[in-house]
């Protein structure tokens, strides 16, 4: 066997990070070529974060640096851009549950297939590190990119709950608060190839900065059943549909409460609203979330429902799939 084939099968004898074989066989490397007792090869690290990216050229390096004639490891890295749809969580009003909502369609759309990253956009009131037991932990950056935080979930997050101190207030004008969540967005977020979008509630400056610098491929809206809830989830799907974002659907959330003593269902915000709205506007209904203690819980311990097999996370595990099929449907 010769320098170049010995130093090619060593290459393909290393595994890609994305499962798909060896280097060579993959296409993640390059063919290597060797002059004068440098090797060199190109890697391509689309997908991986910085930390894989720097131990697999370290295990490379190591590698081939073992081999006779090898004096010198040359490794050029380069990455393509990855399209990552953007997916908006939002609501008109606040109160309704979206933070919530939002961190287990994370988990459900993880459940689904995909790859999901989770940006709390609520750039003013940040919940998500609460809500996936991410609390104190500061981003790492490389160069002007931060790097999002790993979270037990398997699913990456940035929030600016990440980089200001708890209970903090957050009071920065309009164009600020635009900036803090470009950055959020355009961060390194390894192989995730969708972005689930928590967002303010409202229609005000940052959903605006949202539609015209990172236009969502889709939105999700989530209201209670309760009228006044609907009049301002109507003005939310109003924004979105005016700047030309597709809605993906309606949530009606805390609808129906069943009582752990006697096990009676009432409404306390009413039901059926969203779902009747959503027919009249044309919209799809996604689904019914039930007003429930476990949920709450449950998400203020850092543990959505939706990570589990109970009854809840098959509620949110049917809304994950269809949107996971809207996404599939629309080139996500």
């Amino acid at each position: 066997m010769s320098d170049l084939d010995l130093l090619t099968a060593s290459l393909d004898a290393i595994a890609d990070p994305a499962g798909a074989g060896g280097l060579i066989a993959s296409g993640r490397a390059s063919a290597p070529r060797i002059t004068e007792g440098r090797a060199a090869l190109i890697l391509d690290v689309t997908g991986l974060t910085p930390a894989v990216r720097a131990a697999l050229a370290a295990e490379i390096e190591a590698r081939l640096k073992g081999l006779p004639g090898v004096t010198e490891v040359r490794i050029a890295m380069t990455s393509e851009k990855v399209a990552r749809p953007l997916i908006a969580i939002a609501s008109g009003k606040g109160g309704v549950g979206k933070s919530t909502v939002s961190t287990n369609i994370a988990v459900a759309l993880k459940r689904a297939g995909f790859h999901p990253g989770l940006v709390d956009a609520d750039i003013y009131g940040p919940s998500q590190p609460l809500l996936t037991g991410t609390e104190g932990r500061k981003p790492e950056a490389e160069g002007q990119k931060l790097i999002a935080v790993d979270t037990p979930l398997g699913v990456p997050l940035l929030s600016m709950g990440h980089l200001v101190a708890p209970g903090q207030a957050i009071a920065w004008r309009g164009p600020m608060a635009g900036n803090a969540l470009s950055q959020l967005i355009d961060a390194e977020w390894g192989n995730a190839n969708v972005l689930v979008a928590d967002m303010p509630p409202g229609t005000g400056d940052v959903q605006l900065s949202m539609v015209q610098k990172h236009k969502p491929a889709g939105a999700v809206i989530v209201s209670t059943p309760q009228d006044l809830a609907l009049i301002d989830a109507t003005r939310a799907i109003d924004l979105f549909q005016k700047a030309g974002v597709p809605i993906i659907g309606l949530i009606e959330n805390m609808a129906g409460y069943v009582c752990p003593h006697c096990g009676d269902v009432s409404d306390p915000f009413g039901s059926g609203g969203a779902e009747a709205a959503a027919k009249a506007l044309g919209i799809d209904f996604l689904g019914r979330i039930p007003l429930d203690m476990d949920i709450r819980s449950s998400s203020d311990a850092g543990q959505p429902v939706a990570a589990g097999n109970g009854p809840h996370a098959r509620v949110f595990e049917a809304i994950g799939e269809k949107i996971a099929a809207w996404l599939r449907a629309h080139g996500g």
